[in-house]
């Protein structure tokens, strides 16, 4: 699909006879291999509670025993060194079959690649293995208190003594830090240079003394984020990724990757989700309510808009091009539709949709009390809706500048040329009718 070969313009939709193999045999190997009491965990999944973790690990390392874990990593790194379209196809029959994503996925998605394109070969050869098994977890320590959607902005420091940085500062809203073994942090090394001069990466232990994990508690009564503070703590030097105060650069790295993953998982969710909702409005008996349908269907048609956007950015990349605003233009859409679908739901199951989980009469045991719950999120977590909708602004006004800037020289002369050349053929008109 999306062949680098078309035009500027065209884009192929369908997926090749390889390609649909690759789905074939990603399918039966799901079909087969996933366990019961992990199908439907897609949909709404605890990383906070550790038990579902201990689960979750060992499915990962069932899936990279089968070769579908960092597939799309070279294969000097262990992966198979698969094309994007094939790690497209994985997870939309991941999401079919209704299986828990990659508990390690930030190691995976975000770390490795980081890692492969910044660190040592020790640094590779120590970490990548464990990544892909999920032998150890990772957390990412970016966001801080006052450093969130400015991140350069942030404070946690780290001083340079006798061969390991100490670390000193706080992370906040970590994902999976209580069950985390590992984390990427920045930190600032250089406070007098400039903010986006003065940062580094470390990767730290999580077991290291002086680091305390503090859950947050969320709307859902669970506690999957957290504050890490760190007092004291060091951290060898062999554990800088890339260059001191160079972290800026190693960041953005990081940070691409991940919206390159998102920008395809959210509609893949999505679909999940709204699949389930359709059986929850056939349950209910609600198929032939009209608003009921109508709603549906909208949120069906936003389902393939946020597809049809991903396969875009999709061929953007094989054709070599650098990622466009289709990522921010996803996330922002995703937002609504998330939340117009958990309201959806709370609409047609009525009262019970507000029974928790592990009550006789709440329908699919509770998720979609869950689900509407976290769905109240959608508008901040990897991005808030408003930083997005700045962006957007920014990016209008600029084309309102070009717009108002006009023409350059070239076209205005065209343009002069263009309107002389109607009013000669108009007279010479009116002359030959005056003649004849």
């Amino acid at each position: 699909m999306a062949d680098a070969s078309c035009g500027e313009a065209a884009m192929n939709f369908d997926f090749s006879e390889q390609e649909e193999e690759f789905r074939k045999e990603v399918r039966h190997w799901l079909e087969t291999n996933l366990p019961d009491d992990l199908r439907g965990r897609a949909f709404a999944s605890s990383r906070a509670d550790r038990d579902e973790v201990r689960r979750l690990r060992a499915w990962q390392k069932t899936m990279h025993a089968a070769g579908y874990v960092g597939m799309d990593w070279p294969r000097e790194f262990g992966g198979r060194g698969a094309s994007i379209v094939e790690m497209v196809i994985l997870y939309q029959e991941m999401a079919r079959a209704e299986s828990p994503q990659f508990v390690n996925r930030g190691g995976i998605s975000m770390l490795g690649p980081t890692l492969m394109k910044h660190g040592t070969p020790a640094q590779q050869r120590r970490f990548l293995p464990k990544i892909l098994t999920a032998e150890e977890l990772w957390c990412q320590g970016f966001s801080e208190p006052n450093a969130g959607s400015d991140l350069a902005n942030l404070q946690t420091r780290a001083e340079h003594d006798d061969g390991h940085f100490v670390v000193n500062g706080q992370k906040v809203w970590t994902s999976m830090a209580h069950v985390a073994d590992w984390c990427f942090l920045l930190v600032r090394t250089s406070p007098e240079a400039p903010k986006h001069k003065s940062i580094s990466f470390l990767l730290v232990d999580m077991k290291t003394p002086g680091i305390t994990v503090r859950p947050l508690r969320q709307i859902t009564g669970e506690a999957e984020f957290n504050e890490v503070f760190f007092d004291n703590v060091r951290v060898p030097s062999e554990h800088l990724v890339g260059r001191l105060d160079e972290g800026w650069s190693v960041a953005i790295t990081t940070l691409a990757y991940e919206r390159d993953l998102l920008t395809f998982i959210r509609h893949i969710s999505l679909r999940n989700a709204l699949h389930r909702l359709v059986r929850l409005v056939q349950q209910q008996k609600k198929s032939a309510d009209p608003i009921v349908r109508q709603k549906v269907a909208s949120l069906w048609t936003s389902e393939q808009a946020l597809q049809l956007n991903g396969y875009r950015s999709l061929t953007n990349i094989l054709r070599g091009g650098a990622p466009g605003p289709e990522g921010s233009t996803s996330k922002l859409f995703w937002s609504q539709v998330d939340q117009d679908l958990a309201q959806t739901a709370t609409e047609v199951i009525g009262p019970y949709s507000q029974i928790a989980p592990g009550s006789p009469w709440a329908p699919d045991d509770g998720q979609w009390e869950f689900y509407e719950l976290l769905a109240r999120a959608s508008g901040i977590r990897a991005g808030t809706s408003e930083i997005l909708r700045n962006i957007h602004r920014g990016d209008d006004r600029r084309l309102g500048e070009v717009a108002r800037r006009g023409p350059g020289r070239r076209q205005r002369e065209r343009r002069r040329r263009h309107r002389r050349r109607p009013r000669v053929l108009l007279g010479r008109r009116r002359g030959t009718h005056a003649a004849g």
